[in-house]
């Protein structure tokens, strides 16, 4: 989001070692952004076993959201860092800056719809996962995570409403005199900073820790039950290879769900907590937030851009299946087996719903 890529003057500008160093490391979370994000959309759209799976819909718009990032906003903002100048003028600042704030809050709203699909699919049995994830409630969900960013984006951007009182303080800083040169400054009042937090990160950000702590309760409960019945369940009459196995493949499984979780968890706290804390507290402490930090802060946002895909992709055993066929060119040694066997709690649950544990297995096997 480029809430306030703002304060930078010639007097902090980097030096010329020091733009190698930013360039670099830019293009790579660039190019990391888009091959990670495109590879998860043609995996989806190659693979009819994954398009079967409801949650993936989300997954391929996230993707979708998150390429759009990678390729119509952070470009720009590394023009004009390396550059310390921006050159396309001010109604295409505008619209740069609508679009960061519409496809990064967007890729939080996917986030949280994820959370939520998942809650449904792990704690709640079967048929109320059905019944609340019918495709029209998934279409109304994407729906609102491209149509909700456009009330805090476009619509107050173009209209001036983030500048309301500090339109003075903008122009100020605009225009460097010293340097000859001009920015691309996205300054809000109060009122805006507050709004556009809440909606865009702060009530998602509640959502999914409420999501995510019911899974990782769920999770470790499942894996405590299979700890006691294994303990509990030694029958005299011999033993039961088939589903021993089983119940300790499900614990193995539950674990690493509930650690994934906290992984992802982690992650998206670690890229976007620290930005938007600052872009409420800025307008209250008069706008002295250095501008070095907002774009260490911004640039911290954009780079969960590039994670998500290994976070909600890379992880899944059918996904990860998906793209070695799509990077080794069909080698028929990653190719979906004709009998699934073991496979099939990992692949399949969540189109069926057999069981809430298998559920996590499929996104984390």
């Amino acid at each position: 989001m480029e809430e306030l890529d703002v304060n930078v003057s010639s007097s902090e500008g980097f030096g010329a070692a020091e733009k190698i160093v930013l360039l670099t490391f830019i293009s790579a979370v660039i190019l990391m952004a888009i091959l990670g994000n495109l590879l998860v959309m043609v995996a989806v759209c190659r693979d009819r076993q994954l398009r079967k799976i409801k949650t993936n819909y989300f997954i391929v718009s996230l993707a979708f959201a998150d390429l759009l990032v990678s390729v119509l906003v952070m470009p720009f903002g590394a023009i004009e860092l390396v550059q310390d100048n921006w050159i396309y003028g001010e109604m295409f600042c505008l619209v740069r800056t609508s679009l960061d704030v519409l496809l990064t809050t967007a890729s939080i709203l996917h986030l949280c719809c994820i959370s939520l699909d998942r809650y449904y699919a792990i704690c709640c049995q079967p048929l109320v996962y059905r019944n609340k994830m019918t495709p029209l409630r998934i279409a109304l969900m994407l729906g609102g995570c491209w149509v909700i960013p456009t009330f805090i984006s476009f619509l107050p951007i173009m209209q001036g409403w983030n500048s309301i009182g500090i339109n003075d303080l903008i122009q100020q800083r605009q225009f460097n005199k010293a340097s000859n040169s001009t920015y691309c400054i996205f300054m809000v009042n109060k009122p805006y900073a507050i709004t556009c937090s809440v909606v865009a990160f702060y009530i998602p950000f509640l959502l999914m820790v409420l999501a995510y702590y019911r899974i990782y309760v769920t999770a470790r409960e499942h894996a405590r039950q299979i700890r006691v019945l294994q303990r509990a369940g030694t029958p005299a009459d011999g033993r039961q290879h088939p589903p021993d196995q089983h119940s300790t493949h499900r614990m193995k499984a539950e674990t690493k769900a509930a650690k994934t979780l906290c992984i992802i968890m982690g992650c998206f706290c670690l890229c976007w907590a620290p930005f938007f804390v600052t872009n409420i507290v800025d307008p209250f402490i008069n706008y002295t937030v250095p501008g070095k930090l907002w774009t260490a802060f911004l640039w911290l946002g954009y780079i969960n851009s590039g994670l998500n895909p290994f976070l909600y992709a890379f992880l899944n055993k059918s996904f990860r299946r998906a793209f070695l066929i799509i990077l080794c060119c069909g080698d028929e040694r990653y190719r979906r087996p004709s009998i699934l066997g073991q496979t099939v709690p990992c692949s399949t649950t969540t189109i069926n719903g057999s069981t809430h544990v298998l559920r996590v297995n499929s996104w984390k096997c």
